[in-house]
């Protein structure tokens, strides 16, 4: 977890004195339906007047900015008008995104008179830093609500628990109140209306340039989903696509943003170029998913479901993102989707967003190796080791269970809040644990298994700066906190400069996949709430490490300068 400079801590308890005189709600404001581009936004903040009474904290300097380029050489005109209509309906994901976790942008950033804590308000999607556990960073604005704008500001679990109310835990509602105080449930499709009209569309029109056929059927498939609020045949036909050079992921997909329940997801959108080349390397991977379910290192009927054999692996390359998956800490591999029953049926795909994760590698991952990983291991950092982690953690998702022994109930409905930390956690490990067994298959075989571990290690560290307020925060924090228990690695006292225990590290992927699988199975909440409780925290030792790495100025994260124009598109 990364901590706020001297400087920033100060400036937050100023403003938490502030918050004592009056605390301001963001549930009093709506969107506003027209919207600057990116690109247009960040322009006219930075041309604005940056003085300010006193200077701007290192903290709002976190991120450090990429070109989101893609070549588009290679596709037709109607492919390059059909980018620009998903680029303009992503857009719009982006406006509903606001609305699910702030409200009024506009409002917000005409308030914040400094020009490095409006582009900090920007980049995070409202005046909280995600990357140190949702901390305000503008007067007068308190903490974040656990459950954004998904539920009334003050709804209790025990109202909620006790609410007699059928798809009370759906994923594509919002749960509202009447001006008689009751509760009431409100679908996506009716509470966006205006901007999902605008999004279908945008789809329908796109569909109509499209030249491959399956890509053509899922934008109209996912047009009608996002009126109907009915998603899952559109998951099913995106299944289904295996040749398309473009790729769309559209609509509201993850949970994290639900930090009540973890049950209502949030809007986002990826527009992806394939890379044939790279993709053609990852194909006969996917094969192997029965067979690697089959031999998880946990008792069987903790893998007796099986995963679905039509999923595959690719790799591409981001032209546009929008929404959740642009806010905080930038998404570099997908999996998806999400619906337990298409990927029952059907499996997942695994699409690794190579550009985003070079610019992470390159800008970020290697300083930070340099500063904490002992000097003999640093030859083990390898980009090609930094794809396959990532790669072999959506891989992981895959696996494992998606119900619980109990009963039907789904792994998400019996942990809530928790799921995605958990299941972040045996997605990390896991994808290690494949790693080793496709390697003493000889599937394997460039670098060696040390480049994977070591740049793990590496990752770690890097993941870790994203702070504890995430589902990929608190996962982060529960494998350090394991692997450092059981001796998986070591840290020297003179340097601070951390080493791979080999032998203790390859235990510790195995015992602690075995935990987290049990754990998902047996669905037991009061037993997961106490182990993230007992594993999610950060230790003073690793704070300082931490602090090493701010003090170099070492970026937390990216941001994207991106768009039609970037694209050459306009």
């Amino acid at each position: 977890m990364n901590r706020c400079t001297k400087l920033c801590l100060l400036l937050f308890s100023v403003f938490l004195i502030a918050c004592e005189s009056g605390e301001e709600s963001s549930n009093d404001v709506s969107v506003s339906t027209v919207e600057k581009s990116d690109v247009e936004t960040v322009s006219l903040i930075e041309k604005g007047d940056s003085t300010s009474a006193q200077e701007s904290p290192s903290r709002f300097d976190i991120y450090s900015k990429v070109r989101l380029e893609a070549d588009l050489s290679h596709l037709s005109e109607n492919q390059k008008k059909m980018i620009g209509l998903l680029i303009d309906a992503g857009e719009i994901t982006d406006q509903i995104f606001w609305q699910q976790v702030w409200g009024d942008k506009e409002a917000l950033l005409d308030r914040i008179e400094d020009t490095k804590a409006k582009r900090f308000a920007f980049y995070n999607y409202g005046p909280w830093d995600r990357l140190a556990e949702d901390q305000s960073f503008v007067p007068s604005i308190g903490s974040r609500s656990p459950g954004a704008r998904f539920y009334p500001d003050d709804i209790t679990k025990q109202e909620f628990d006790a609410w007699d109310m059928e798809g009370k835990d759906g994923q594509y509602s919002l749960v509202e109140r009447n001006d008689q105080g009751e509760l009431f449930l409100r679908d996506y499709s009716d509470a966006y209306k205006e901007q999902i009209n605008k999004i279908s569309s945008l789809l329908l029109e796109a569909a109509e340039l499209a030249e491959d056929t399956g890509f053509a059927s899922y934008l109209r498939l996912r047009a009608a989903a996002l009126k109907s609020n009915q998603y899952q045949a559109s998951d099913m036909a995106w299944m289904d696509m295996k040749d398309n050079p473009v790729e769309l992921v559209i609509g509201p997909i993850e949970s994290y943003q639900d930090g009540l329940y973890g049950y209502r997801t949030a809007f986002e959108t990826f527009v992806l170029i394939k890379d044939q080349a790279w993709s053609k390397r990852l194909e006969k991977f996917a094969k192997y998913m029965p067979q690697l379910q089959q031999g998880l290192p946990v008792a069987t009927e903790y893998k007796a479901e099986i995963p679905g054999s039509d999923a595959d692996l690719n790799a591409y390359d981001m032209a546009y993102c929008a929404g959740d998956c642009n806010s905080g800490a930038k998404t570099i591999a997908i999996n998806l989707p999400n619906d337990e029953e298409v990927q029952l049926a059907k499996g997942t795909r695994r699409l690794q967003i190579k550009n985003a994760m070079r610019a992470k590698f390159d800008q970020i991952l290697v300083p930070i190796a340099n500063e904490l990983i002992a000097e003999d291991q640093r030859k083990f950092i390898t980009f090609d080791a930094f794809f396959a982690n990532t790669m072999f953690h959506e891989v992981a998702h895959g696996l494992g269970i998606k119900k619980t022994l109990q009963g039907n109930t789904t792994v998400r409905q019996a942990l809530k809040e928790h799921a995605s930390a958990l299941e972040e956690g045996k997605a990390d490990v896991l994808g290690l644990y494949m790693i080793q067994k496709l390697r003493d298959l000889g599937e394997i075989s460039e670098g060696e298994l040390m480049d994977n571990y070591v740049t793990f290690l590496a990752g770690i560290f890097r993941s870790v700066r994203f702070g504890a307020s995430s589902a990929h925060g608190r996962a982060n924090m529960i494998r350090f906190n394991y692997f450092s228990g059981v001796g998986a690695f070591a840290r020297d006292k003179e340097t601070g400069k951390y080493k791979i225990n080999i032998e203790a590290f390859e235990i510790a992927v195995r015992d602690l996949s075995n935990e987290l699988l049990v754990l998902q199975g047996d669905g037991d909440y009061s037993v997961v709430n106490e182990f993230v409780a007992e594993m999610g925290g950060i230790s003073e030792r690793l704070q300082n490490d931490l602090q090493r790495l701010d003090d170099l100025s070492i970026p937390v994260d990216i941001v994207y300068e991106q768009g039609r124009t970037v694209l050459g598109l306009d």
